[in-house]
């Protein structure tokens, strides 16, 4: 199975950006093996408008199935709900750190966008 995790930065010691879809960079962890990848996302952290949706494409597209982020707007939530991606929110200091928040257990699925869009 993979996560995806909002990143500012491009290792898992990075901090978890709180931010979705204007988030510097995605991790996308596999929980098999314990591998990653970064997904560059500057194009939409830079975008004028529409940067939750064109994210919330990119994480549908690398094939995970849950991201873990801060918070999430409705568009970007719609979009990714609707593409199977379970949404989880932490306050996790790292993207290590909220691995082990997701493996524990201690994190539960986002029943709904707990942000207005433009938020950030």
């Amino acid at each position: 199975m993979k996560i995806a995790l909002t990143c500012a930065g491009n290792d898992l010691s990075s901090p978890l950006d709180q931010r979705f879809g204007r988030a510097e960079n995605f991790i996308v962890y596999n929980l098999d093996d314990g591998t990653f990848t970064v997904v560059d996302n500057k194009q939409n952290a830079d975008a004028a408008g529409g940067a939750g949706v064109q994210s919330a494409q990119m994480i549908a597209k690398s094939g995970a199935s849950a991201l873990i982020t801060g918070h999430t707007g409705p568009k970007a939530f719609q979009v990714l709900q609707s593409s199977g991606v379970k949404i989880y929110h932490s306050n996790a200091k790292s993207v290590a750190e909220a691995i082990e928040e997701f493996k524990g257990g201690k994190l539960k699925p986002a029943e709904d966008s707990d942000v207005n869009s433009h938020w950030v």
